[in-house]
């Protein structure tokens, strides 16, 4: 899966959302076309929502932890952990992100649903996959009964899932994916914890975007640095130098950001 070159944020797609069943009896929501309000005015399914002056606070909250965080990775942790924490009822949040042409990632919190979500991570199914390809809400009330999933049934009921809510992120230019919430019954999720959770959802796309710029900037001026080495040991050129860069990173299976932080230290220690 690659990541669109531009999305609208989750929370500016509005919150007014059409319901659709399929043929199983489960719902998945889709936001709809004619949406008038923001999830961030409190506006949600059936007219509920959070009280503005608590979400509003929500959404500062998450946005200090997230734009405080040393990497994507622990801004990723911080949200699962936070979101698991401020909605009411749900026992597990987990976040997963596809970069364009690299691998997953996922951050969670919660001891309920590790096994559900590594099978549907490495299956690439069920409701966090299908929200992040669909690009929409993808929500069902009975999980270890859900037809659409059925090698995940068992998961779903070894862990004691009875619900889940996965909402999809776009990292603009960077990833896509989708937050799953899972509440602590079965039966649908409830509206305004729903709302809660697109509202949040939609800042941290904006937020992981900003942290994803900024990781940019250090790994070019890693890189930079790295073929800065590789040119002073070999003696060789520019694209030379990068081209050596880009074939070790894929020789050790790692990205090149990570290779070259490791080249430059060790020409670090080698040079003290």
């Amino acid at each position: 899966m690659s990541a669109p070159k531009r999305r609208v944020p989750a929370a500016q797609r509005g919150a007014r959302l059409a319901r659709r069943t399929p043929k199983d009896g489960t719902s998945s929501l889709t936001p709809s076309r004619r949406a008038s309000r923001h999830a961030t005015a409190g506006a949600g399914p059936l007219g509920v929502g959070p009280h503005p002056v608590e979400l509003a606070g929500l959404l500062h909250e998450v946005t200090v932890r997230l734009l405080t965080a040393d990497s994507l990775h622990q801004a990723l942790d911080r949200f699962a952990a936070f979101a698991t924490a401020a909605l009411p009822g749900v026992v597990r949040c987990s976040v997963a992100l596809i970069g364009e042409g690299g691998p997953l990632t996922a951050a969670s919190s919660g001891t309920a649903g590790e096994t559900f979500d590594r099978l549907q991570y490495a299956a690439s199914a069920g409701p966090a996959m299908e929200a992040a390809r669909t690009r929409s809400v993808v929500t069902s009330g009975d999980l270890p009964a859900d037809e659409r999933w059925p090698d995940l049934a068992e998961a779903a009921g070894a862990d004691g899932l009875r619900a889940v809510a996965a909402i999809p992120l776009d990292v603009r230019r960077a990833a896509v994916g989708a937050v799953s919430i899972y509440p602590d019954r079965g039966g649908d999720v409830d509206p305004e914890v729903l709302v809660t959770a697109m509202a949040l959802a939609g800042q941290a796309e904006v937020l992981l975007g900003e942290l994803h710029r900024r990781e940019a900037l250090t790994e070019g001026a890693e890189v930079d640095r790295a073929v800065g080495v590789i040119i002073a040991q070999r003696g060789c050129g520019v694209q030379e130098a990068y081209a050596v860069l880009q074939e070790s990173a894929q020789r050790l299976g790692l990205d090149r950001g990570t290779v070259a932080t490791r080249l430059v230290a060790a020409a670090a220690r080698n040079s003290s």
